[in-house]
């Protein structure tokens, strides 16, 4: 029982070797290409393709934006605008009490009129942030301003020319500098109770509270050797239309506006006129109509601030991706499935359902990892993985399997070939070289006896030929004799198997001579659960049995055969009274029948019978509804 499982073990292990080592390298492959960073793009596009598609999330009421617009820049008459109108807004906003404002104009010189004005409300807003710019093109804050009041405005782009990170914090000359949005968000959660601090898990990121912000690295999610130089992190925009309030400069002159939506609210003045072009493209949200994809740097500056206050105070998902290990674990489980699909199923069709129906798991599943949890998984290069291997390997079990199937077929009409030879004219070579070894003839004598059974062979072998020649199907349903005699295997089992007892008795075997008495028995019994090849191999079992009785049974006198049904078992039974010995080496036969035994999931036994005669017998379970 070991040997015969640990050889099916083998078999399978063979079978899925087939497509086993293809779909290694076409995994092999693929991650080469990710590394090489030529997957970079589809990544990203899906990545977007996300992002954009979530649903539309609420107005974030913590973030207040006042964006200049192109009516504004007509009423006042200039652009940029001067001082005075900016001294102006900006006191009007603190006597409403916001928590901080960030200013998102770039002031490095003054701009008349009101220059003075401006300069008094810098010193007098304690609350407010102005911007700098320290990459790589550097700008000056306003020269009036304390340092601790300046932060930078700089965004880092894309290859593809697409804000999808926000650079949080970066050594300069001047020292170590923060962003605008981390500036904003610090003042802002600090009158929340939270402090800016260092990470634990990981000392460089930036931490409130028990929240560390992700750290971007340079082959995060979809990313190939990218610059994560400073601190970065994945920019988690808001998704909707409407993501922030968005007041106008003319909004707040005339008052149209109500005071709580700017107490206790991060404020952020920018210009929102496309004429002044401040705007950055990204495929995750729309503000900007008709251009597709773009968002006014006011509402950049907006969701990455929003991103932390909304992380720390309402648990909002931070964007972040696996550690590369789990990221290569995961394609290349998706890759292995795709092999497992090409093995297990069946048909190409099925297979071609089951791949379908895993890529729309493996879609499904990285959205709403995405979505709920803010993790970005491969999701191309698992999909190519699981395809490639789902598909294309399928083509090589299927050719693996009609190749087998062929090879079996083979081998199956080689033993049939084999058993009817065997049963046939081999039988009657032997019964000569029997003829010419223990009878003490003359020449005269054995010629002629030799001649009749040399032609005998010579028809035995040419109805062989004849069977052959037949159509496959035909050979395949039916059972050859000898002498022109054709079985149907399909019909009764109890019936052929009768035709196979009535034809080999009439065969020449010496000891049939002696046969007095003969009782034979063959119960209809339910055939629907043996296969064609089980029939055939019960009727070749009963012939072989038979003729080793004719030829090896010396003085047998009476001979029982049956095939009935007992205590849940089927058995064939043959029992005679000759002399007949059992070899002590197992004949091909007799390993044929062993193997048949197996496949019923039955029994073989051949053993002698005291004080003379022979049983040969073959039981099986009997079926119950359909099944062993």
């Amino acid at each position: 029982m070991q040997a015969e499982l640990w050889k099916i073990i083998k078999e399978e292990i063979a079978i899925w070797r087939v497509g086993a080592l293809p779909g290694i390298a076409v995994i092999a492959l693929v991650i080469i290409t990710r590394l090489s960073g030529y997957m970079q793009s589809l990544e990203w596009l899906a990545f977007d393709n996300f992002l954009r598609i979530r649903p539309a999330e609420a107005i974030d009421e913590h973030v207040v934006i006042i964006g200049i617009n192109e009516e504004d820049i007509r009423r006042v008459g200039t652009y940029p605008i001067p001082d005075r109108e900016i001294a102006a807004l900006l006191r009007k906003l603190n006597s409403l009490a916001p928590t901080v404002i960030g200013l998102d104009i770039i002031r490095d010189l003054p701009v008349e009129p009101g220059h003075p004005e401006l300069v008094s409300a810098f010193q007098d807003i304690k609350n407010l942030v102005a911007i700098e710019k320290v990459l790589p093109e550097k700008i000056a804050p306003p020269p009036t301003l304390p340092p601790e009041q300046v932060c930078f405005s700089d965004q880092i782009i894309d290859a593809d020319g697409k804000l999808r990170r926000s650079l949080l914090a970066t050594p300069t000359e001047q020292g170590y500098k923060f962003s605008l949005s981390v500036c904003l968000a610090k003042t802002y959660l600090a009158k929340q109770g939270y402090t800016l601090e260092n990470g634990i898990r990981d000392p460089q990121a930036l931490r409130f509270g028990n929240l560390e912000l992700p750290r971007f690295f340079p082959n995060s999610g979809g990313y190939v050797r990218t610059d994560a130089g400073g601190v970065q992190m994945l920019l988690n925009f808001r998704s909707g239309q409407k993501r922030f309030r968005i007041l106008s400069l003319n909004d707040i002159k005339n008052g149209k506006y109500q005071a709580q939506w700017i107490r206790d609210r991060i404020v952020i003045i920018g210009v929102t006129a496309p004429s002044v072009k401040d705007f950055i493209t990204t495929s995750a949200v729309t503000s900007i109509k008709p251009a597709q994809g773009r968002v006014y740097g006011a509402e950049v500056q907006a969701d990455a601030s929003s991103a932390i206050v909304s992380a720390v105070l309402d648990s909002r998902s931070l964007l972040n991706s696996w550690a590369e290990c789990w990221e290569y674990v995961w394609i290349i489980s998706w890759g292995v499935l795709g092999i497992a699909f090409a093995r297990l199923t069946k048909s190409p069709w099925r297979n071609l359902v089951a791949v379908v129906i895993a890529s729309t798991i493996l879609i499904a599943v990285s959205y709403l990892l995405l979505l709920y949890w803010g993790l970005w998984v491969p999701l191309v290069p698992a999909i190519l993985v699981l395809n490639l291997n789902g598909i294309a390997m399928t083509a090589l079990y299927q050719y693996d399997q009609a190749l087998r199937s062929r090879i079996e077929a083979r081998q199956a009409l080689i033993e049939r070939t084999f058993e009817t030879i065997h049963n046939g004219p081999l039988q009657t070579l032997a019964k000569a070289l029997k003829t010419i070894r223990e009878q003490d003839l003359s020449s005269e004598e054995l010629l002629p006896e030799l001649e009749k059974e040399l032609e005998k062979l010579n028809y035995e072998l040419r109805g062989i030929y004849e069977f052959l020649q037949r159509e496959p199907l035909t050979q395949d349903r039916s059972l050859y004799l000898g002498n022109g005699l054709l079985l149907n295997l399909q019909d009764p089992i109890h019936t052929v198997l009768y035709q196979v007892y009535d034809h080999t008795l009439q065969r020449e075997f010496a000891c049939f001579s002696t046969l007095r008495v003969k009782i034979v028995t063959f119960d209809p019994i339910d055939d629907h659960h043996l296969s064609i090849e089980q029939k055939r191999g019960l009727c070749r079992f009963l012939e072989e049995a038979l003729c080793n009785v004719g030829k090896h049974a010396t003085g047998v006198t009476r001979l029982e055969i049956s095939c009935t049904q007992n205590e849940g078992w089927y058995t064939l039974k043959i029992i005679d009274d000759g002399l007949g010995s059992i070899a002590a080496k197992e004949g091909r036969g007799t390993q044929q029948f062993r193997n048949l035994a197996r496949q019923l999931r039955g029994k073989f036994t051949r053993s002698p019978l005291s004080p003379r005669g022979t049983l040969c017998e073959l039981s099986w379970p009997v079926a119950k509804f359909g099944f062993w």
